[in-house]
């Protein structure tokens, strides 16, 4: 399927004075001096004003499509009908993880203006939810080429300049900084099912955060890794593309991953017969052997053994290595110049054959003290401290969900906030999976942390959840939340973050007598006042 562009945003009304070219130009000069929210506002005030109808831009709030627990054929059902933007949306994981620079609402928003040109940024969606906006795409595009035009219309206008420019180096992925890997700690014992790494990166002097805010890091793949693609290709390693090696574009610059859908149409015109239709049907999204999903690169270059694509038409079938995203362990105030992670190492096997999370075990194993990385910092949106430091808060973060709430308790008692704080922690076993368990301690004999409920889900008979200790303490936590307090849920979005929002449904329903209906709507309140907040991925 051949890609283009989506149509351009003109920030300049068609009515105004100028030619076609000089709009066009305007627009992009304005696209890139104005954050991306004042782009959409701007386009969507434009639109709206002009003849035959409004833009109607995807909303998160009360969205029915907005649930991550859903299906995405689910989400894209509740859509039908709606604006282009809102069937975008529903495309997206809905996460609001912010690894793409918006959140999803933002994301849609901005490539149904055309604001934004890259449609594989959702790193969570992955190939399901890239091949979702590209089929909404070309339909939107299909649509405008079949539409009647004057025989005199000027042909549509480039795209405007990329609008994460306006932001400041170190604060977009576009612009990142570089950091300095100062250390790693093992978090667990080593006799634990998981391997967790409290990591430290020194920040340079311009860079500024907040608890609550990410982290973006670029990671380096595997150099074993890259040998074996290269090895299978039968490349020269230091064969100059661009300029650069090709094994330096394989190591920093693409993804070694999922085998993209350009990777199986480029390996289909290089093979025949069977199987040059199995390579188009997964270029199709399509699964006739029933392995797409174990295909990362060097797998689909094993299947299709005999298709060897030149070094550099094989570059630019690859996606691009995207940073990852992690909350940020540390705070401003108590560990100036640094930031801290929180990291779960990801290690598997498909086949016999390891498969390596590409930055978890960069930052676990592979990068050396006093090295450079390269960072930049993901504000939160929706996810900080009360602004009035009296605000009691309730924290649930079980495993590396714990991450930003060691931010909040090191904040907290940096600027001797008086207000109440409450963490729900859970892993597999005390013994060996107690994260910060000396911190922690500390922090209660200071009466910083006044309360610590603690789940282990391996440890015994029974598997104790977080939602489970919720649910056993619900009249201490509907006190809490009658006192005003906010609650903060971070950590896994498919089922944990759902159990324990039904658990505080649960609670407020039993302990605060009210019918089931009424407390979901209870709720939804705490959300829309701000007093619910999540960060999940």
């Amino acid at each position: 399927m051949t890609m283009h562009a989506p149509p351009p945003l003109l920030l300049v009304p068609e009515n105004a004075p100028f030619s076609p070219e000089q709009r066009a130009w305007l627009s992009g000069y304005l696209a890139a001096v104005l954050s991306p929210e004042k782009v959409l506002r701007a386009a969507a005030k434009i639109e709206t004003a002009a003849p035959g109808g409004a833009q109607n831009l995807a909303e998160a709030n009360d969205a029915p499509w907005h649930d991550s627990a859903l299906a995405l054929h689910e989400r894209l059902r509740r859509a039908e009908g709606r604006p282009l933007a809102s069937r975008l949306m529903a495309a997206m994981a809905q996460q609001d993880c912010g690894q793409c620079g918006y959140d999803c609402a933002a994301y849609a928003n901005a490539l149904s203006a055309g604001a934004e040109r890259r449609l594989n940024l959702c790193a969570p969606g992955g190939k399901e939810t890239l091949r979702a906006i590209k089929r909404l795409i070309e339909e939107r595009l299909a649509g405008a080429a079949s539409a009647p035009r004057a025989v005199d219309a000027p042909a549509p206008a480039p795209a405007p300049a990329a609008l994460a420019l306006a932001a400041p180096p170190g604060y977009s992925r576009e612009q990142p900084v570089e950091g300095t890997f100062l250390s790693r700690r093992r978090l667990n014992g080593a006799d634990s099912a998981k391997e967790t790494w409290h990591v430290e990166i020194a920040l340079p002097p311009e860079l500024a955060y907040a608890p609550g805010d990410s982290l973006g890091v670029f990671p380096a793949n595997a150099p074993a890794l890259v040998d074996a693609v290269i090895a299978r290709l039968g490349a020269r390693p230091e064969r100059l593309i661009g300029g650069r090696p090709f094994r330096d574009h394989l190591l920093h610059e693409r993804s070694l991953g999922p085998a993209p859908d350009s990777l199986f149409q480029l390996l289909s015109y290089l093979t025949g017969g069977e199987q040059r239709r199995k390579a188009q049907a997964l270029a199709a999204g399509e699964d006739p052997d029933r392995d797409a999903g174990a295909l990362d690169v060097l797998g689909a270059l094993h299947k299709f053994a005999a298709a060897r694509p030149d070094a550099e038409a094989f570059l630019e079938a690859l996606d691009p290595l995207q940073p990852r995203l992690y909350s940020i362990s540390s705070s401003p105030r108590a560990d100036p110049g640094k930031a801290s992670l929180t990291v779960d190492a990801v290690r598997y096997s498909i086949n016999k054959r390891p498969r390596l999370g590409v930055a978890s075990t960069y930052l676990a194993e592979r990068i050396e003290a006093a090295a450079p990385v390269k960072i930049y910092v993901q504000k939160a949106r929706h996810f900080s401290l009360p602004s009035d430091p009296a605000t009691p808060i309730i924290m649930i973060g079980p495993g590396t969900g714990i991450a930003p709430f060691r931010a909040f308790l090191r904040e907290r008692q940096a600027t001797k906030a008086p207000g109440r704080n409450w963490l729900f922690f859970g892993h597999q076993r005390q013994e060996s999976d107690f994260f910060y368990k000396e911190e922690l301690t500390a922090l209660k004999q200071a009466d910083v942390l006044n309360r610590l409920t603690l789940a282990w889900s391996r440890q015994g008979p029974d598997k104790i959840y977080v939602q489970d200790r919720m649910r056993e303490v619900g009249g201490d936590l509907w006190r809490w939340l009658t006192e005003g307090a906010h609650i903060y849920v971070c950590g896994d979005a498919k089922r944990m973050a759902k159990d324990v929002e039904s658990a505080l449904i649960d609670v407020v329903a039993t302990r605060g007598m009210r019918s089931a209906d009424e407390a979901i709507a209870f709720v939804q309140e705490l959300k829309r006042a701000g007093r619910y907040q999540t960060d999940v991925y």
